[in-house]
């Protein structure tokens, strides 16, 4: 039997483009991740999990160092390719933190962010993240059903693009720098169809009858790019290097 966690874009995803790249690697220095969202707002119970670490300690590797992030700060501006532009991000807590640095031993860096279609809306995050660093709140978890409510009201006039980004850094295999950015754009709220793509395909192999490892473990090396996006093959979804 097989049992896998994180059928998802995180690490199912993320891991195999790493993997897809990684032979142009003499040495694999860095991991930089990201997503952006579109306007359709996820359920409740997503937005409660990701409220609940906002402001709080992430561990996450930096330069060799185990070092200390807070949720949803570390504001920084991503330049997906377009039609997205430019998105707020801050730092978010995924498994791949942890996963990554076992899974990939020479790297040095690990991080991901994600952020929201709406400028707006991802400042207002920020702020209330920043209100419990600084402990004048004590979580952002209250915050979650209002929120909700109002971005479900303003899909309408946001954005239906989103994207995530896996940029890997690193010595080529002829002793050069080397960059690689692969990035994947979804249109007309079609992203949150994306972790989908793992769980489809993973069931599809295993009706072909194709032998999956024994045992539990996080869903890295289970399934190429081209397996986890080829469900998702007739949806504004694209793949693009920049």
């Amino acid at each position: 039997m097989t049992v896998t966690s994180g059928a998802s874009s995180v690490p199912a995803l993320s891991s195999a483009v790493v993997d897809r790249y990684l032979p142009r690697f003499r040495r694999l220095d860095a991991i930089r991740m990201g997503i952006s969202s579109g306007a359709r707002a996820p359920g409740l119970a997503t937005v409660k999990g990701v409220f609940s670490y906002g402001g709080k300690p992430i561990r996450s590797l930096q330069d060799g160092a185990w070092v200390d992030a807070h949720g949803w700060l570390d504001l920084h501006r991503h330049r997906f390719p377009k039609p997205l532009g430019k998105r707020w991000l801050g730092s978010c807590d995924i498994p791949d933190l942890e996963l990554f640095p076992r899974q990939y031993s020479a790297v040095r860096t690990v991080s991901f962010q994600a952020g929201f279609a709406s400028d707006l809306g991802h400042l207002v995050v920020w702020s209330l993240a920043g209100l419990v660093r600084s402990g004048i709140l004590r979580d952002m978890t209250a915050f979650a059903r209002p929120l909700n409510r109002l971005s479900r009201w303003l899909e309408p006039i946001t954005s239906d693009k989103g994207g995530m980004f896996v940029t890997l850094e690193g010595e080529g295999t002829r002793g050069e720098p080397l960059r690689i950015n692969w990035n994947l754009i979804a249109e007309k709220n079609h992203g949150p169809h994306i972790p989908c793509g793992a769980a489809i395909a993973l069931a599809r192999k295993i009706g072909a009858g194709v032998a999956l490892p024994k045992g539990a473990m996080p869903c890295m090396g289970l399934l190429t790019v081209e397996e986890f996006l080829e469900p998702l093959h007739d949806l504004a979804i694209s793949e693009k290097l920049t």
